[in-house]
């Protein structure tokens, strides 16, 4: 019971983060960015923009991870390597929306990678 109950918990965690990026950036994201009052950065709100939209799909990237974490759980297969090999995927994941979307210049994706790579290398040793 206990079990299955983790394996909704991750399926749950997959659906928030889904509908979380949908619909936010339906709802929220896009009327947001239509306001002609948002802060410039580096001469434009460009880069404002793009950050929010990297900081809003963030979440959802955590949310995968923990969801990874859950279905380990679930299955009764969590192990420290398992867990530091779901942290470290998940913060390249993560890495990669401000790498991608900021086109590097917001630097959150160095650290992220940097963490990333330390967990996902401790998990294969």
């Amino acid at each position: 019971m206990f079990y299955n109950m983790m394996l909704v918990a991750a399926v749950l965690f997959i659906a928030l983060g889904l509908a979380h990026s949908i619909l936010g950036e339906r709802y929220i994201l896009v009327r947001l960015f239509r306001r002609e009052d948002l802060p410039t950065i580096f001469g434009s709100t460009r880069f404002t923009t793009r950050t929010l939209r990297f900081a809003w799909h963030i979440t959802t990237i955590a949310w995968f991870g923990f969801a990874a974490l859950l279905g380990q759980i679930g299955q009764g297969q969590l192990t420290p390597h398992g867990a530091a090999q779901a942290i470290g995927l998940t913060s390249i994941a993560s890495g990669l929306l401000p790498l991608i979307i900021t086109r590097g210049r917001h630097l959150s994706w160095v650290v992220l990678f940097i963490i990333g790579g330390i967990s996902f290398f401790w998990s294969q040793v």
